[in-house]
C-alpha cells in the first residue's frame, strides 16, 4: 500500500492525465516508476543489468579462449564429457 500526498495543481494534473490516459491511478503509477527504472538501466551495460559476470563461468580455464577454434575445442570436450 502507497499513500502519496499531494497539493492541489499535482492533483489536478494527476486527474488530466489519468482522463488522458484512461487508466486508474495505481495502473498509472506502476508505468511510470516502469518507464523511469528503464531509463536508469539504459545507462548500464548488459553485464550490469544482469546482475555481474558469474563467478565460476571462467574459473579455471584455459588462458588461450579468446581463440574461437579453441573455445570451440573445449565446448566439444565439455559436451563429450558431460553426454558421452
Amino acid at each position: 500500500m502507497l499513500s502519496v500526498r499531494l497539493d492541489e495543481e499535482t492533483e489536478r494534473q494527476l486527474a488530466d492525465i489519468l482522463a488522458y490516459e484512461q487508466t486508474d491511478k495505481s495502473e498509472l503509477i506502476r508505468r511510470l516508476i516502469g518507464e523511469r527504472w528503464l531509463t536508469l538501466q539504459a545507462g548500464k551495460t548488459l553485464i550490469e543489468r544482469r546482475g555481474g559476470h558469474p563467478e565460476h563461468l571462467l574459473q579455471d580455464a584455459p588462458t588461450d579462449l579468446s581463440e574461437r577454434s579453441n573455445r570451440k575445442k573445449a565446448i566439444a570436450q565439455y559436451l563429450n564429457k558431460r553426454h558421452p
